[in-house]
This record gives structure tokens, C-alpha cells and sequence, in this order.
């Protein structure tokens, strides 16, 4: 099982915010030992990003919803290691630690001694992750950066958000941090590769990460699209570049997503809603003939389905092999019967802070007997541990 995958495996994590502590989030979710080192007096930035934040019945402990959300499941133990006693510190737990992960500015740990090259003269087999915003070398190394930049530097800001000329037109950033969530995830993933690569060689390895890459990489079929055809996209709101009709229409009563990703699934579509001829009609007949024609097609779409109640054309979608999704506000999420039943929510318990409602990993929770992870750590709760 997953959850016991990493069982063994210690890893020190000098990382703050999300994109780190989201890739030590995972380690630890598959049983890893995350010993998340932290200032002793402002701890992780996000513990201070608030409200929400839950707070103890007695009120003299709280904790940031965002923490709670990229650290469940770690040690917290707090040290300075800018004094030359905490860097000593952090020497020791390297010393048989697996891996480390930091996100530093390039080259600022080598003035504490916590540098690659100086952590490897101790511990060969360490596995080095660094995360920063423009990568270790380069004209821009030096300088810091956050999701919300690299969103707008990366190439999707320009294409996410409403058309000029349309209500609301403008670039649109995406509701969460996706740059700095999608390089937790290529973190986590290098540094699995990692382990495996060290089983080989006896070697560790110090990984270069940084968000402009995962920005850049992040466009996929966009980034595709513009190097096949040369032509940038452009922001086309709720409608996919690719496949249609594939974006959000109104029926009588609410929205709903329609997600055609063949030429089959729109003929059935369009005998559901009684235009039957449009699976004949050249504008229509294709995927390509339609991302051509949509500016016909989406107002004749849309004017049949304003006509009837969502319920009525969910079923019928439904009865016959359409694609269709919902749009739920997160109360409508966690109620639902299939993430109900995937075990998403956990409960977990903290000595301080009672009982936390968590979003259970999507690495695990597919594992039958998966075990709820424990509860992210108030600062220094294991500090007496090391």
C-alpha cells in the first residue's frame, strides 16, 4: 500500500510555504519521516495566513487553515540555523536523513554550511531537492518569485480568462496556486526518481527545481499548440482550444459543463436536444468543423438548453452517453456520494487542537485499509523528540 511506501525513509525539510511543503506532504502521506524544521518564533510563513484558523476549545492554540492544508503528517522541530548551534543541528538529523528539501534563493544555505556540496561530505547518499523560482543558474537566479508572478511569466495567464469585448475580459490567474502546487508535484516525483537512481548507484543527487520551468511546462497542449501552428492562444474563457462543445452553457435553472471530446458524443448530444440534422451538418459534423463554427453553434446550443430545467437534460445526458459535469461549491463537494465514498474527508486529532477535518491524499485514498494521516504539528510540538 502506498501509505506504508516510504516507511523507513527520513526526510528534513527546511522548505516553507506550498511548494515544498506540498512535495513533503506527499512523502509523508506514503509514510516518510518529515522532520519540518522551523524558526522558533515565526515558524512556517503560512501559519500567519489567516483567518480561517482553528483554534483550540481554550483558545490559547490556533492554527492557519493553509497550513493545515501542506503540512499534515509532519514533525515540526524548531531550530535558527543561521546561529552556528542550529546549523550543528541540522548537521546531525542529515547525517542519516535520506533527503533533503529546501527553497532558498540559489546559493543562500552555503553560508550556513547547509549547502549541497557541504551536507554530501557527510552524507554521500543525501538527496538534495532545491526549489526557487528561476532555477540555480541563469541571468536571473538571484531573484525571488511567487505562483502568482510565474502564472502571469509562464504563458497562462494570457490565455485564461474572458475574451476582449466580453464582460469581465482580462487576464485571469487560477483560483489556487497551481504553479507552486504542480512543482510539488514534479518534486515529488524527481525525488521518488531519485531514490530509485540512489538504489543503483549508491549515490544521492542534488535536484534543480524551479518554478519557471513548471510554468512553462505547464501550458501543455497550449504550449503544443503554438509551436505547431505559430499563433499564441488566446483567452477564450470557459471553452477548451481544442474540442467542441466543451464549456459551460446555462439551462432554465443553473450551469452546467458539457464536455463533447468526440464526433459520436455530439451526434447522441444533438438527437438528445432534438437537433438531430446538426450531426449531418458540415459546420458541425467534426471536432475541427466545430471549434471553426463555434460562434454559430454556441448561441444555437445555448438557446436550446435555456429552455428546460438541468435536471431535465442531466438525465437524459446521462440515458445516453453525454458528458456532462456539474459546478459545485465546496459544501456540494464534500456532501457528494463518490468522494464521500473515495474517503476524502478525514478526521484526524491533535493533542492541542481536537479534531481537524483534512482532504485525504489522492495517492491514497484509492488504497483499501489506507491509514488517516495524523494532524499537521502545532510549531516545535516535537522539538523533546530531537
Amino acid at each position: 500500500m502506498l501509505h506504508d511506501a516510504l516507511r523507513g525513509v527520513r526526510v528534513v525539510d527546511l522548505s516553507r510555504i506550498l511548494a515544498g511543503p506540498w512535495c513533503t506532504q506527499n512523502l509523508a502521506d506514503m509514510g516518510a519521516d518529515v522532520l519540518k524544521i522551523e524558526h522558533p518564533h515565526r515558524g512556517d510563513d503560512t501559519r500567519g495566513w489567516g483567518p480561517p484558523d482553528l483554534a483550540s476549545a481554550s483558545g490559547d492554540a490556533s492554527m492557519s487553515a493553509y497550513f493545515m492544508a501542506c503540512n499534515r503528517g509532519k514533525k515540526s522541530i524548531t531550530l535558527d540555523f543561521s546561529t552556528p548551534e542550529g546549523a550543528a543541528r541540522v548537521l546531525d538529523l542529515v547525517r542519516d536523513a535520506d533527503i533533503l528539501v529546501e527553497n532558498y534563493k540559489a546559493g543562500g544555505l552555503r553560508k550556513h554550511g547547509l549547502d549541497y556540496d557541504s551536507l554530501k561530505a557527510i552524507n554521500p547518499r543525501i538527496i538534495y531537492l532545491s526549489i526557487t523560482g528561476f532555477g540555480q543558474t541563469g541571468p536571473m537566479a538571484d531573484k525571488p518569485g511567487y505562483d502568482y508572478v510565474f502564472q502571469g511569466m509562464g504563458g497562462l495567464m494570457s490565455y485564461t480568462g474572458q475574451p476582449d469585448g466580453m464582460p469581465g475580459a482580462g487576464p485571469l490567474r487560477t483560483g489556487v496556486a497551481v504553479v507552486d502546487l504542480m512543482t510539488g508535484m514534479y518534486a515529488t516525483s524527481a525525488v521518488l526518481a531519485a531514490l530509485r537512481q540512489r538504489d543503483t548507484t549508491g549515490e544521492g543527487l542534488h535536484i534543480d527545481l524551479c518554478l519557471l520551468d513548471v510554468a512553462v511546462a505547464l501550458n501543455a497542449n497550449q504550449a503544443a499548440n503554438y509551436l505547431v501552428s505559430g499563433n499564441a492562444p488566446q483567452r477564450s474563457g470557459n471553452a477548451h482550444p481544442n474540442c467542441a462543445p466543451y464549456e459551460v452553457f446555462a439551462a432554465q435553472d443553473g450551469h452546467l459543463i458539457l464536455a463533447i471530446g468526440n464526433d459520436a458524443q455530439f451526434a447522441r448530444f444533438s438527437a438528445v436536444i432534438g437537433q438531430p440534422a446538426w450531426a449531418g451538418d458540415a459546420r458541425f459534423a467534426t471536432n475541427s468543423a466545430r471549434l471553426s463554427n463555434m460562434t454559430v453553434l454556441r448561441p444555437a446550443i445555448a438557446e436550446v438548453l435555456a429552455q428546460r430545467r438541468r435536471q431535465h437534460w442531466t438525465d437524459a445526458f446521462d440515458a445516453n452517453g453525454v458528458p456532462w459535469g456539474p459546478i459545485h461549491t465546496l459544501d456540494e463537494v464534500f456532501a457528494h456520494p463518490q468522494v464521500r465514498h473515495r474517503g476524502l474527508l478525514q478526521t484526524v486529532t491533535h493533542p492541542e487542537l481536537g479534531a481537524m477535518r483534512l482532504v485525504r491524499n489522492p495517492l491514497v485514498a484509492g488504497s483499501l485499509g489506507s491509514t488517516v494521516a495524523s494532524a499537521p504539528p502545532t510549531l516545535g510540538q516535537h522539538d523533546a523528540m530531537y
